[in-house]
């Protein structure tokens, strides 16, 4: 039987990339706002992105509809603000299950 999910906001995207970079960076979730930069302030490496990015697709997947970060789209993505604006731009472009 399918997940029922509420419908995925703007605010609902970022709580979704905040969650998974607090796993990853073994942080505090208030340490991380999307004005940051993954490098400069959250000082993540190319293995951490890689790593959001698995888990970003894994956690949509069950929500989303055929979401996918490619290599060049991950190039873009410098700051938390770029990962939300991202994932929520395919959200609306692209829909939701459910």
């Amino acid at each position: 039987m399918p997940k029922n999910f509420a419908p995925l906001d703007r605010d609902g995207v970022f709580a979704i990339v905040r969650d998974q970079l607090v796993d990853i960076l073994e942080t505090d979730p208030e340490n991380i706002s999307e004005g940051q930069s993954f490098k400069d302030d959250l000082n993540a490496d190319s293995l951490a992105l890689v790593e959001l990015v698995d888990a970003l697709e894994e956690a949509l997947s069950e929500r989303t509809i055929g979401f996918r970060i490619e290599d060049d789209d991950l190039a873009d993505l410098k700051t938390v603000r770029d990962a939300v604006d991202f994932v929520y731009a395919h959200v609306v472009a692209h829909g939701q299950k459910g």
